[in-house]
């Protein structure tokens, strides 16, 4: 065999020796480590808990605004409790406020599950009682698990029934706007966007600059997470008509808003929530656009006010949860939710998700008429028709 060309007249202490290869492992670029954070499996992304261990999923707003402000509540509360800093904006409540009413954490921060019964032996006469509840083909199936659980825990739980204490709230640092305390100047003729949406993104990437969280910046000290909580966008107190007109002077300011945004947290260690009044929005063209603009967009169908709140289907559950929108970064496909009928409840203590399904229905009587039904059904037959008696049941 002919010797390569690289070796050939050079002497024997220059040559390389056989062993050596040009090939090189790739290796994993380093993951930044964030407390509170983790990457995901699926495509690296730094992924941070909502504080909904159910929903670690724009958020539309329930009808009334009070599950979705709940929300809102566990994300800041978990920023607090991971010492991420926070950035709250509001053209109605105080950020102060908002602030104020964060539930507090559970201090044993466990997660106290259950443990599963065990199967009776078939020995024991209950048994054969409790089988007789439910027809002989549903025996064998497993039981549905309706709360969603993960398989690694990520996030804490929080207790809705008590307020965050202050010494808790004050340890984490908090950047708040107020609408009614900036003074905002009029936009170019030829912006798109309103004077008050423009002066809070240039709030926020004041804070974004200043704080650190560019990730071109220089890393000079430990980098962080900023949470940021945006409630009710799009609303008349914004100074946006979009959903007091059918046709909106200012249409398009809300979606050059989340343009604007889009492109900030795609530079910066940031993560956003916010909320839009979509049940007041008329034009669902411009809040299919909206949609788009977020990486996760979740529904919530409130049963106050409507028929399904006294529907005895619906009583162990207060509204739906509808996925709009799921992410898709980093990845060619998104992954999709393996359950889409999904419920909420608000309990006395936790916010829980759910996944929809029907119970058994153990009535003995639901799909059998009764005798006076019958009887009465066969009065009327025989009295269209001729020679019958009206005290005999139907004969099938």
């Amino acid at each position: 065999m002919a010797a390569p060309v690289s070796t050939v007249g050079k002497p024997s202490a220059e040559r390389l020796p056989l062993n050596t290869t040009s090939f090189q492992k790739k290796t994993r670029t380093k993951l930044i480590s964030i407390p509170g954070t983790r990457p995901s499996v699926q495509n690296g992304q730094l992924l941070v808990s909502t504080g909904v261990t159910s929903l670690d999923y724009l958020l539309e707003e329930d009808r009334y605004d009070s599950y979705s402000r709940m929300i809102l509540k566990y994300f800041l509360a978990e920023g607090v409790v991971c010492r991420h800093e926070l950035f709250v904006a509001s053209a109605q409540d105080n950020p102060d406020d908002i602030l104020q009413e964060l539930p507090a954490p559970i201090l044993d921060d466990v997660a106290i599950h259950k443990p599963v019964e065990q199967p009776r032996l078939s020995c024991e006469p209950q048994d054969s009682l409790d089988a007789m509840k439910i027809a002989w083909r549903y025996q064998n199936l497993p039981k549905v698990q309706s709360a969603l659980a993960s398989s690694s825990r990520f996030g804490h739980y929080y207790d809705v029934s008590k307020t965050m204490e202050p010494e808790i709230r004050q340890a984490a640092k908090c950047h708040r706007f107020y609408l009614t305390e900036h003074p905002t100047q009029s936009p170019p003729t030829h912006s798109t966007m309103l004077e008050s949406y423009s002066a809070l993104l240039k709030s926020l990437q004041e804070v974004i600059n200043s704080e650190g969280f560019d990730v071109a910046a220089p890393m000079s000290k430990s980098r962080n997470i900023l949470r940021i909580g945006l409630p009710s966008l799009g609303s008349a107190l914004w100074g946006d008509d979009l959903s007091c007109h059918d046709n909106p002077r200012n249409g398009h300011a809300l979606a050059t808003f989340f343009y604007g945004l889009r492109a900030m947290l795609r530079s910066s260690l940031a993560v956003a929530v916010v909320t839009v009044p979509s049940h007041l929005i008329q034009d669902r063209a411009l809040m299919g656009n909206i949609t788009r603009l977020c990486d996760n967009a979740i529904a919530l169908e409130s049963f106050k006010g409507s028929e399904r709140e006294t529907n005895p289907l619906y009583k162990d559950y207060h509204g739906l949860l509808h996925v709009r929108q799921v992410p898709h970064l980093n990845c060619l496909a998104s992954k999709l939710p393996d359950h889409k009928d999904l419920a909420f409840k608000l309990k006395r203590k936790q916010f829980t998700i759910e996944r929809l399904h029907l119970p058994p229905d153990l009535s003995e009587t639901v799909s059998r008429v009764s005798r006076g039904e019958l009887a009465g059904a066969a009065a009327v037959a025989s009295a269209c028709g001729s020679g019958g008696s009206g005290n005999k049941h139907l004969d099938f």
